[in-house]
């Protein structure tokens, strides 16, 4: 059976506590094994003598959580670690953003994330068809996402070929790897509309680097 997981992940939230609310889906082809490429990265951690760690965007880069006793160049290291195994597996991805001032109610939101993953969907609808099954991974952080999503793909794709899962984001690697994107995207935004701050600029410099070093590798998986 030929499989498709989708790993979710959102930056900020659908309340008054952010600007901005990003929702990534990134999409993974069962049949492609990443196994060689997470024994790579795990003995690239080992060979720095770093601790093994769940990959979580915002506090590596911030200082925070449970990096919050790791020096700079640590999480340094642990970041490009996990930038090297994310360029190199096989995914593809889609990442929504939207300006929350934009939508005055939660509900508007929530049919324009739906409406554009449709969207994508059947931009790529070839793509999608060729799975005889999807699974959803999400750890259902938002309920608005989750409901936006179901019904999305469910009024694309076969409501018999779906199966849902709920997981905890540090159980699987690609979860971290839809983290990652979601960061990455976020960050674009920032630089773009001048909200880069020092925490940026310290850890991936200016936007032409950040761009050259991280966005384009990372944009070469976007789907269409």
């Amino acid at each position: 059976m030929n499989e498709l997981s989708i790993f979710i992940d959102e930056s900020g939230d659908v309340g008054p506590g952010s600007e901005r609310y990003l929702v990534t889906l990134v999409f993974h082809n069962q049949a492609v094994d990443i196994y060689e490429n997470i024994e790579r990265y795990e003995q690239s951690i080992r060979n720095s003598g770093l601790a093994k760690t769940a990959f979580h965007f915002t506090p590596i880069i911030r200082g925070h959580d449970q990096y919050s006793l790791m020096e700079y160049r640590t999480r340094r290291k642990l970041f490009t670690a996990f930038a090297i195994f994310t360029e190199k597996i096989d995914f593809k991805y889609g990442t929504f953003a939207y300006l929350k001032r934009e939508f005055p109610t939660q509900e508007t939101l929530e049919n324009k994330i739906r409406r554009d993953i449709n969207l994508a969907i059947r931009n790529n609808l070839e793509f999608f068809q060729s799975f005889d099954a999807v699974k959803i991974y999400y750890d259902n952080g938002q309920k608005i996402v989750k409901r936006a999503i179901h019904s999305a793909i469910e009024g694309t794709i076969s409501k018999e070929a779906i199966v849902y899962r709920d997981i905890s984001p540090a159980s699987y690697y690609l979860s971290q790897v839809a983290d990652y994107v979601c960061g990455i995207e976020l960050t674009a935004i920032r630089y773009q509309t001048h909200a880069a701050g020092n925490t940026e600029e310290r850890f991936f410099g200016e936007w032409i680097n950040f761009k050259k070093n991280y966005l384009k590798k990372i944009r070469r998986k976007r789907i269409g």
